[in-house]
């Protein structure tokens, strides 16, 4: 009676030390991918602060911001006290990060990638930090056969051919080529990047838009730079040349979902595909 006894109380113990241990983790959580995947995976109540791109879900955008990812300083990311940073590859300045990773705190990298492998990895990375390895599996499976899916469904004999137009300023137009996660997420979708002859996000001159004659030009939605109107890329002078254009074939997506290749990325690829073909 006595033993049973102890272990009932030496569970109690256990069980109440692996709560107060959970109660005391403080998650900064970088990348809005990574915020939504901690989202879906029902442990957003850890994380003690995110960077100005998690976005998603509403909710997030209440945390303390740290900062752009890409542009953090080591003293706002360790005034929120944090015991774990996860964050997205990519982020920095390198001195933020190298301060950071010699702190004595967890430092887990999320690497980038655009394919279901690479966002169930993602998924798997981030549930194996949180200890939740179960859940993340679950998620990583539904993730999955949510983009194969919507990317089978999406597949064209014939693709159409996709502008994605990262910022215009003026007459520039700053597009993206390949190797990009808006070339991935127009080929999930169907189409055909109009400017697959280059790599990553460069500015286009007028001459090779109007060579390229897409017909959708897709932007996001939020988070680009210097915002352009339907109005303005009618008037513009490469822009406004194109077929895309002419018949008023012009998307914006909510840049975390169209570009950030998380949970939601079967959602992203049904809404470009929408886009393009839909009559």
């Amino acid at each position: 009676m006595f033993t049973r006894i102890f272990s009932i109380v030496a569970a109690a113990a256990i069980g109440s030390t692996a709560i107060a241990q959970e109660a005391e983790q403080r998650i900064v959580s970088i990348g809005g991918t990574v915020t939504e995947i901690i989202y879906a995976l029902g442990k957003s109540d850890l994380i003690v602060a995110r960077d100005t791109t998690s976005t998603y879900p509403a909710e997030a955008s209440q945390l303390p911001d740290v900062g752009y990812m890409r542009a953090l300083s080591p003293e706002g990311v360790l005034s929120v006290d944090p015991t774990l940073i996860i964050a997205e590859e990519g982020s920095g300045p390198i001195e933020t990060i190298d301060v950071l990773k010699e702190a004595s705190i967890e430092y887990v990298t999320v690497p980038t990638g655009y394919t279901a492998d690479a966002v169930a990895e993602k998924i798997m990375i981030i549930g194996e930090a949180l200890d939740e390895s179960e859940a993340a599996a679950t998620l990583a499976a539904q993730v999955t056969d949510d983009m194969q899916a919507a990317a089978q469904t999406a597949a064209h004999a014939d693709p159409k051919s996709v502008l994605f137009v990262l910022s215009v300023q003026g007459d520039r137009v700053m597009a993206a080529g390949q190797q990009t996660s808006a070339d991935a997420i127009i080929s999930l979708a169907g189409g055909q990047n109009a400017m697959g002859a280059f790599y990553g996000y460069k500015p286009v001159s007028n001459e090779a838009i109007i060579e390229a004659a897409p017909d959708l030009i897709l932007m996001m939605q939020s988070g680009g730079g210097h915002p352009i109107t339907d109005e303005q890329i009618i008037a513009h002078p490469g822009l406004g040349t194109t077929p895309a254009a002419r018949d008023g074939n012009i998307a914006r997506i909510d840049g975390l979902l169209l570009l950030g290749f998380g949970p939601r990325t079967g959602d992203a690829i049904q809404s470009v595909n929408t886009a393009l073909y839909a009559e």
